[in-house]
């Protein structure tokens, strides 16, 4: 029997966290950016800290292009394809639900619907190198194009008032990681859940005045264990943090 992942400390609500600097390389639309894709059950914020630029969406509610800049805040829920636009020296921190579940397969890249229906031919597309050298750059940037070969399509038809290719784009990632959803549940009910409840029962004692969990009180720190990874938007910052074991940019 195989045990259930131990996420004793997670970041409050169990939330994933790291730091991006969107990519500033040009597109084939003349924008530079990151690669678009999609979470299936992560709401994922952008908590910009400098510079400038936009995150585009493509949701039922149609195309938006929303203006970052410091100070603000943008979040997405699951089934939003979102693409990370540099206007400037843009920075932001990531706020990611479900810690560990992004990191072990929840986002799926735009890539064309002959790459989507190939499991193989998918996970080839959006595995990177090890490292941050120059062969891990270029396979991040041939990632990236090939993302917005299939999200141009979608983008378009949507601007047309044609939802068609968006939805199925939806259908197919569903269907591209529907085997990892044990492994995704067990994580979430020793994060996400696991924290929840944990919170009941805090309550519980509190309301039973016997509040013996306080004793066990104390602080936690990390600091990156990774900079400049290549990440899905840009050159990531990553953190040794509860749940989050996986390289995030294999998916």
């Amino acid at each position: 029997m195989v045990s259930e992942p131990e996420l004793p400390h997670p970041l409050p609500g169990a939330v994933g966290l790291s730091h991006l600097s969107a990519y500033d390389w040009e597109a084939a639309d003349g924008v530079c950016g990151g690669s678009p894709h999609l979470h299936l059950v992560c709401t994922e914020a952008y908590v910009v800290t400098g510079g400038r630029g936009a995150v585009q969406t493509l949701s039922p509610d149609g195309y938006r292009d929303i203006p970052l800049r410091p100070g603000s805040v943008a979040w997405f829920t699951p089934g939003t394809v979102h693409r990370m636009v540099q206007g400037g020296d843009l920075r932001i921190t990531v706020l990611m639900q479900n810690s560990g579940l992004p990191e072990a397969g929840d986002a799926v890249f735009t890539f064309p619907p002959e790459v989507l229906a190939d499991p193989e031919r998918y996970a080839a597309a959006a595995t990177l190198p090890p490292g941050t050298g120059v062969d891990t750059e270029k396979a991040a940037r041939r990632r990236r194009d090939l993302a917005m070969e299939g999200y141009l399509v979608l983008r378009e038809a949507l601007a047309a008032g044609d939802s068609g290719p968006y939805l199925e784009f939806q259908r197919t990632a569903a269907r591209l990681v529907r085997d990892k959803v044990p492994h995704w549940r067990e994580l979430w009910r020793a994060g996400a859940l696991a924290t929840a409840e944990r919170t009941g029962a805090q309550l519980d004692a509190l309301e039973a005045g016997e509040p013996a969990y306080l004793t066990e009180a104390t602080a936690h720190e990390s600091a990156p264990t990774r900079l400049g990874g290549y990440g899905m938007c840009g050159r990531r910052d990553e953190y040794a943090l509860p749940g989050t074991t996986l390289p995030y940019e294999v998916k």
